[in-house]
């Protein structure tokens, strides 16, 4: 099965910060990880420098591809750097209406 993943360091979260499923609203200077599956791609942040991951609200996305993962992956760091309670945007919003 494929598989691909990618981390961006030194994400600061706009004002509002990021919205995960286990921590609530989390801000600062943050670390995002894109992992994907062949099927999906599970998008996790954590506070830079820490071991703790969070789920970010509204993955796993569905992916077809690993490029799909990797724009969806871009999308994500810069929908964290808004801020605004960001959460992982919906597939349609990275690749177009679908």
């Amino acid at each position: 099965m494929a598989r691909a993943s990618w981390t961006t360091t030194g994400v600061f979260a706009g004002r509002g910060g990021a919205r995960t499923d286990e921590a609530g609203i989390v801000s600062g200077d943050l670390t995002l990880h894109t992992a994907w599956d062949g099927r999906q791609a599970h998008v996790t942040i954590q506070y830079s420098g820490t071991s703790t991951w969070f789920t970010l609200a509204g993955s796993p996305v569905p992916c077809s591809s690993s490029q799909d993962s990797r724009q969806l992956h871009q999308a994500a760091v810069e929908a964290v750097r808004a801020g605004g309670g960001a959460t992982v945007p919906g597939y349609d919003v990275f690749r177009g209406s679908v």
